[in-house]
């Protein structure tokens, strides 16, 4: 909070001496009492006072950051929006320069490399194994394992079937809990505007309603079946035991919505006879059914 209010007010002193001018004929749009001296950089609202900021932001729950993507039509474009494009442009460069220096990212993983991270993950009970050369998930994989930390650093997909929405995470701890890696996808106060809004029917859903799956691999493919992972726990406590390729695929689904995703000692009649049970009691809500389309 105090980062997004020191935002705002450096926004305002960027603000030219003529907008200042302008900006002191207007009234504040939250009180309607005193001249404004404030701008809302996301919401464009007058303010007047930091109690007016923090009540704007409370009323019309604005997070008072600039969409930095915004469309900004050219007879109001100003000196203020090209010095804050030239800034995102400087920031996005440096972004690419420091991935493209990254040695770990841009380490080839050779054979010795590859069964050291086997090794490392055979102590834990995990099973890793990888794909040859040249597959997509062997190229994209950029997990790895830090000796000082003694922990692993994973690659993470994360695929939310409702919505028809894929993410991947890099660099996740293998002790960050499941539920903490979620909240920047499916809490509306800590995710980003544009995943919240992409992402709706998790955001609007009760956090226990949400369910972690994770494919059981090598099994054969008319029997495929899902295991359910702990929230609470981190990487390495749930995937003890189980068959990893190359990095966790996560699927993030809903209970009240249909899947054809079977769980680990459920047969497929049962998982009908539930996915019928589930369209029956949500067949009234507004939202409509989500079927799985695979």
């Amino acid at each position: 909070m105090a980062e997004e209010e020191s935002q705002s007010s450096s926004s305002i002193s960027n603000v030219p001496e003529g907008a200042r001018r302008k900006m002191a004929t207007r009234r504040c749009e939250i009180c309607n009492t005193e001249e404004a001296k404030y701008r809302c950089p996301r919401c464009m609202k007058y303010s007047c006072s930091l109690a007016c900021v923090k009540k704007h932001k409370t009323t019309l729950n604005c997070n008072g950051v600039r969409e930095k993507t915004a469309f900004v039509s050219v007879n109001e474009f100003s000196d203020l929006n090209l010095l804050s494009d030239y800034r995102f442009l400087e920031d996005v460069a440096r972004t690419a320069d420091s991935a493209g220096r990254d040695d770990i990212s841009h380490k080839p993983k050779s054979n010795k490399f590859v069964q050291f991270l086997k090794n490392r993950a055979r102590r834990y009970n995990i099973h890793l194994q990888t794909l040859p050369i040249g597959f997509t998930k062997r190229r994209e994989n950029s997990t790895f394992f830090n000796n000082k930390e003694q922990k692993f650093y994973w690659h993470l997909k994360l695929i939310f079937p409702h919505s028809h929405a894929k993410f991947t995470e890099k660099r996740v701890p293998d002790d960050k809990p499941l539920c903490d890696i979620l909240k920047a996808y499916v809490d509306p106060q800590a995710s980003d505007p544009v995943i919240c809004q992409r992402l709706k029917i998790y955001t609007t859903s009760s956090q226990s309603d949400i369910k972690i799956l994770m494919k059981v691999e090598n099994r054969p493919h008319n029997s495929t079946r899902y295991e359910e992972l702990d929230v609470n726990k981190g990487l390495r406590d749930n995937l003890r035991g189980k068959v990893v390729i190359e990095y966790p695929t996560l699927h993030v689904i809903l209970q009240k919505f249909k899947t054809d995703m079977v769980l680990l000692g459920h047969s497929n009649e049962e998982a009908n006879k539930s996915s019928k049970d589930l369209i029956k009691e949500n067949s009234s809500e507004e939202e409509g059914e989500i079927r799985d389309s695979s």
